[in-house]
């Protein structure tokens, strides 16, 4: 059978072995050493992991699922000794030597990517409209009529205007909403990632996402990232929102950027 070298992420050398297991079929997870740094690798089933097969796997959404999970598993015992940066999920090459060259390429990059996240965790924050406590709407004069239905074409466009206006409320006070956890959340990260909102169908109808953020924090400055957060939660110009966390986490959003130009995909290609 043939094997490719899959990676997982890289850090300094000289850090502890990891324990963990890595994709089912391949070998166990070890250390490739790459001068100052060190690569997180596995040899896997060349023939399972070629762009064809993925693209095959991961229209699975199990497949795609346990991958994912494998890969931040490996990552996370990675990150508990030293400072890592993870590398996309299936960053393949066709053996050890291709590693060492492409990543010993961008050596510089990798290290500079370890500088910047040393001693820093990722959270994330995102602010849901809470239907808990209903936004305040404008209330119709009084002696006004609100029909149900327009009766005439000159009574619809003026309709028309008043859910705009209310449409124009609801997304101005989410844009408030949104300024005021970015500014606290920033006094004590050090940089931050704005992400694509998630749809509805994964965050429930009842409960629209108005941000989804990413935010780099020193380890040491954790607490006070709570202590900012509970304060947020009890802010009254946040009635109307809920703001949910979820962390430390290794910092991904603080890495694949700078990777972009650096590790590739070569598939199980020499």
């Amino acid at each position: 059978m043939t094997y490719a070298t899959y990676v997982y992420a890289v850090r300094r050398t000289g850090g502890p072995e990891i324990h963990s297991p890595g994709h089912d079929g391949g070998g166990p997870v070890r250390l490739l050493p790459l001068g100052s740094l060190t690569a997180v690798v596995q040899d896997v089933p060349a023939a399972e992991f070629t762009g064809e097969a993925l693209r095959q796997r991961f229209t699975d959404r199990l497949d795609l699922e346990r991958c994912a999970r494998t890969h931040h598993r490996v990552v996370s015992a990675a990150a508990a000794g030293a400072a890592t940066v993870p590398l996309p999920l299936a960053t393949l090459y066709a053996n050890d030597v291709r590693t060492k060259v492409v990543l010993e390429e961008h050596a510089e990059l990798l290290s500079e990517a370890l500088h910047r996240v040393a001693g820093h965790v990722e959270w994330a924050v995102k602010v849901h409209r809470d239907t808990a406590v209903p936004l305040l709407e404008p209330e119709p004069e009084t002696g006004t009529p609100v029909p149900d239905e327009p009766a005439t074409g000159r009574e619809y466009p003026a309709g028309a205007g008043d859910r705009r206006g209310t449409s124009d409320g609801r997304q101005e006070s989410a844009l408030d909403a949104v300024d005021l956890v970015d500014r606290v959340v920033r006094t004590v990260a050090v940089a931050s990632v704005r992400r694509p909102l998630h749809g509805v169908e994964l965050t429930g109808r009842d409960r629209p996402q108005v941000m989804n953020g990413a935010y780099l924090v020193p380890r040491d400055d954790e607490r006070l990232l709570t202590a900012a957060l509970d304060t947020l939660r009890q802010d009254p110009r946040l009635s109307g929102f809920a703001v949910e966390t979820s962390g430390p986490w290794v910092p991904y959003s603080f890495v694949s950027v700078a990777l972009a130009e650096g590790a590739g995909r070569d598939g199980a290609r020499a």
